[in-house]
């Protein structure tokens, strides 16, 4: 199972700056023209993958101790800009996803309870707790999800952007 999270990880972690590099070649109107999804531009797309990375790693510093929280403990730092976004609140963006993408991967690679209930706020307590691999693979999930959006648009745009094909380096 570790072997398969520390995949996932990576897998994020390559995807997230391949979609950043991509975008950051972007003039800042591109970035920021709204792009009719429901984050509106590009960069608004991009904030919302962090902003899920940073939750779900926020849950899991609720719960985890020892060298897990210490890992996880620089993501707690990171804030997200609102707005339109200047070109060093973008910049901080790419290094905020350098952050938070490395603690997955250091977590991960720490990890020996894949198990550990989660606790939930929502569903009204039902269940109130789920496993961490759970919410790992929905963490995952949710990049992946909304880095398949930005490809629409870029494909839209015409912009080559074939960060999701079968790409074995992270592996190495």
């Amino acid at each position: 199972m570790k072997d398969t999270y520390m995949m996932f990880a990576k897998y994020s972690q390559a995807g997230n700056k391949a979609v950043y590099a991509i975008v950051d070649k972007l003039s800042p109107e591109e970035r920021e023209q709204d792009r009719g999804s429901y984050y509106g531009s590009l960069s608004g797309m991009v904030r919302h993958i962090l902003r899920g990375t940073v939750f779900f790693q926020g849950l899991f510093r609720g719960v985890l101790s020892g060298t897990a929280l210490e890992v996880l403990a620089p993501v707690a730092s990171i804030t997200i800009p609102e707005g339109t976004l200047t070109d060093a609140q973008w910049k901080l963006l790419g290094s905020a996803f350098e952050v938070a993408d490395e603690a997955l991967v250091k977590l991960i690679s720490g990890l020996t309870d894949f198990n550990q209930p989660i606790p939930l706020n929502r569903y009204g307590g039902n269940p109130p707790s789920v496993p961490l691999s759970f919410m790992l693979n929905q963490m995952v999930v949710h990049g992946t999800h909304h880095r398949g959006q930005i490809s629409q648009v870029l494909d839209a745009m015409k912009i080559d952007n074939d960060y999701s094909g079968i790409n074995v380096e992270f592996l190495c």
